[in-house]
């Protein structure tokens, strides 16, 4: 059985630097936590708690503790309660969820309605929405969530940084027609971009796919959803633990990708996992 791995499958910049940072935090900090967790990795973040990383839901909990802000950000309420406990941070924040807060914030100043693509209940999501001073400010998954809007003259629209660049281009040009003026930061990350191609290179030529990362992640979800769009065997996964042997009955060739929260050492089990069912 041939196994296929896509070329950037796993940790993207964001990810790898927010996870440095903690560790990093971890050797020098005495109390610390992170402000919910750091990564969408249910695996990552039981490793940082036996570092002494423990994972914080709420700032109101917080005492004299170091506090890592997550790769995901958080609300501009969030922070500015930390700041006024006095408590040391590290900001983990990835900084291409910097740029889509400012932009949001920017527009929102600038007096145009703020339309973000994305996914209402994720914490980036909140996060970008918070920073919105302006009278309206929309959270659009699809294009029919734009045809229920009611949007003013001046529209402007940044997107989740995980997001497919189909869906934020489909929403752009749905938007064009409902408003004078549209003004758009595509705030998508590059690496969710290539990861999506990669994604759908690998599951256009496999039998089977699996998509490795957790189910609590967007951007795993979304690679998921575009994989089994092209594979209708497409298997998301967390661990090489789920992996059912009748998946791969009669495959020659199986193809693997994985989540930008995904280490390494989970992609490499899996891997060495179908290594063992090929003998």
């Amino acid at each position: 059985m041939k196994i296929i791995l896509a070329r950037s499958a796993g940790f993207c910049f964001g990810v790898k630097r927010a996870v440095n940072m903690a560790f990093q935090a971890a050797e020098s900090a005495g109390h610390i936590c992170s402000l919910g967790p750091l990564i969408h990795s249910p695996q990552l973040v039981a490793r940082l708690e036996g570092e002494g990383i423990r994972v914080v839901n709420s700032v109101e909990s917080m005492t004299d503790e170091t506090v890592i802000i997550r790769s995901h950000g958080v609300t501009r309420d969030e922070e500015e309660c930390l700041r006024r406990k006095q408590l040391p941070i590290v900001d983990a924040t990835c900084p291409f969820v910097k740029k889509a807060q400012e932009y949001a914030e920017l527009l929102g100043r600038e007096g145009y309605s703020v339309v973000i693509v994305g996914e209402a209940e994720h914490p980036e999501v909140q996060g970008i929405v918070s920073y919105v001073q302006a009278p309206s400010v929309f959270v659009v998954a699809d294009v029919a969530d734009v045809r229920a809007l009611r949007v003013g003259k001046k529209v402007g629209l940044v997107a989740q940084t995980t997001q497919a660049y189909e869906n934020f281009h489909a929403i752009a040009q749905e938007l064009i027609g409902r408003c004078k003026e549209l003004r758009i930061f595509n705030t998508i990350c590059d690496a969710t971009a290539v990861r999506q191609n990669e994604a759908r290179e690998v599951a256009a030529v496999v039998d089977v796919m699996l998509v490795i990362g957790g189910h609590n992640s967007a951007n795993t979800n979304r690679l998921a959803r575009i994989c089994s769009d092209i594979q209708p065997k497409t298997y998301h996964i967390e661990t090489a633990s789920e992996i059912d042997n009748g998946w791969l009955d009669g495959v020659k060739t199986v193809g693997l990708t994985a989540g930008a929260s995904t280490p390494e050492w989970i992609i490499s089990e899996v891997v060495e996992k179908l290594k063992e069912l090929a003998k």
